[in-house]
């Protein structure tokens, strides 16, 4: 880095590239269960939470018998001006600041595990790994259940 002229009120015009990729993952999870279900996507957007949200609603069995109340920090892509919310989907947004009340939010030790301290030449070997963990996680409910199950949150009766 260094500075660069330029005319006063101006910003200045200097040639530059993007050194970085990014990879997304997304979680909704059922912290009563450890039910996951888990996206990974290469940007964020309004139109690509709706997307989500719309395949999420599907795979999750959301409609009239099922109702899901989705809990959502307040970041931009998760407003609803203009977001179509799925039939059975119900958002309740947390307080600003709060992420500690989100149980999504703790899965992310999970996904990182197999990365950490770790080098990948491509995205596509960083998205495979992160894929695959995903999967795995997805087969232990008790893994997930056990980070995202809060002593606060509301239990699913047992049945007998």
């Amino acid at each position: 880095m260094r500075r660069v002229w330029a005319p006063r009120g101006q910003r200045p015009i200097a040639p530059g590239h993007h050194r970085y990729e990014w990879l997304y993952v997304t979680a909704f999870v059922s912290p009563a269960t450890g039910e996951t279900i888990w996206y990974v996507s290469d940007g964020v957007s309004k139109p690509l939470f709706q997307a989500l949200l719309d395949a999420f609603a599907s795979e999750a069995g959301a409609g009239e018998n099922r109702i899901i109340l989705l809990v959502l920090d307040n970041a931009g892509w998760h407003t609803e001006p203009g977001l179509v919310v799925p039939d059975g989907i119900r958002l309740v947004h947390l307080p600003p600041y709060t992420p500690e009340l989100q149980p999504a939010e703790c899965l992310w030790e999970l996904v990182d595990e197999p990365v950490v301290n770790n080098h990948f030449d491509t995205i596509e070997e960083l998205q495979t790994v992160v894929e695959n963990r995903c999967v795995a996680l997805s087969e232990n409910q008790a893994a997930t259940k056990a980070v995202t199950g809060f002593h606060w949150w509301p239990k699913i009766p047992e049945t007998a």
